[in-house]
């Protein structure tokens, strides 16, 4: 097991502990999660104490029940099925444990005979009651649409199962201005040149960390993302600015394997590591704002938009499955807004 989890006290109040080895993809993972904290004093991220994350991390719930023998054996084939189609360790995990929870409230009810008001029962009488969010209930949503699609008899209607209505959340933008000041922070090539990569290319953190030299392609010109979210390879354009600093610090660094590594060759860089980066630039540059690594991500697309790229190519450049993720920048995009005149200057 790649991570353990256990109920601690921090400053008087209980929390969920998660430990776990250094692995990009659990941090990103935890980092996601709300009110999730990082204690220096006791070594570990820990998350609210609540029916949601105990379901999450497999601890004591405080309707501690077990599904049914037949919710079982069904897991275990719908988790089979998920591998067999290539998802990833990650989806599989969410989406067992969210059907998990579904078998478990309905522990006594034969699954052939679950309807749709069952679900809406569910939503009811075990989401809302238990004030879990509605991303939570919408990866259960996702995997009762993915299981009842797998088997032939069911009395559930899936086209009918309705999702949560989700609050519209605009994604944190830096000013071109403010970015500059970040990455011009340090004087450590290493640290800038991470920084600038993620800027420059709408980088996640995990792909950053997983780039190795031969992903480079300095003579088309762009980046070659392998295996990223979604299990999806995509391509971006370089920089030619970027490909020369990228030159000097290969000639200074040398990086065998990863193209940015730890302090043992051939591992690489830790996020940790990264996210400590990135806030001593914050410091130096004098921005309080609560900077993390994805607003790079999110100011390199609306920066796109806002220099007329068309949207269908910034979907492309971040990856994104749905047209419909991508859009959300247009709503932080100040270039026509700035160009509205307010009422109160002809006062």
């Amino acid at each position: 097991m790649k991570w353990s989890a256990k109920i601690i006290k921090y400053r008087g109040e209980s929390r969920i502990g998660v430990h776990f080895e250094k692995d990009a993809d659990i941090l990103a993972r935890i980092k996601q999660f709300e009110d999730s904290k990082w204690s220096q004093q006791l070594k570990v991220w820990h998350l609210p104490d609540n029916e949601e994350n105990r379901i999450r991390f497999k601890l004591a719930t405080v309707s501690s029940l077990l599904p049914s023998e037949e919710g079982n054996i069904q897991i275990e084939k719908f988790q089979q099925w998920l591998k067999s189609k290539r998802y990833s360790e990650r989806t599989i995990i969410t989406y067992k444990d969210a059907l998990k929870s579904f078998f478990v409230f309905f522990n006594t009810v034969a699954i052939a005979e679950l309807t749709n008001e069952d679900v809406i029962k569910y939503n009811n009488e075990f989401i809302l009651k238990k004030q879990l969010s509605a991303s939570y209930q919408n990866q259960i949503t996702n995997a009762i649409k993915l299981y009842f699609k797998t088997i032939k008899y069911t009395k559930i209607e899936i086209d009918k199962i309705h999702r949560p209505k989700r609050a519209k959340v605009l994604p944190n933008v830096l000013s071109k201005e403010e970015v500059k000041t970040i990455l011009e922070a340090h004087n450590n090539i290493k640290h800038k040149m991470m920084l600038s990569l993620i800027y420059s290319c709408g980088l996640r953190c995990g792909e950053l960390l997983t780039l190795k030299p031969i992903h480079i392609d300095s003579k088309r010109n762009i980046v070659v993302l392998k295996n990223a979210k979604g299990q999806k390879d995509r391509i971006v354009p370089l920089s030619l600015k970027i490909l020369e600093m990228l030159r000097n610090y290969y000639k200074i660094f040398r990086p065998t394997t990863f193209l940015f590594e730890g302090q043992t060759a051939g591992t690489p860089y830790d996020s940790r590591s990264l996210q400590l980066v990135l806030k001593q630039a914050l410091k130096k540059a004098r921005i309080t704002k609560p900077v993390t690594l994805h607003w790079l991500r999110h100011s390199y697309a609306t920066h796109l938009l806002e220099s007329g790229t068309d949207l269908r190519y910034i979907q492309e450049l971040l990856g994104h499955s749905s047209s419909k993720t991508t859009e959300i920048y247009t709503h932080v995009s100040t270039k026509s807004i700035q160009q509205i005149k307010s009422p109160f200057d002809d006062l």
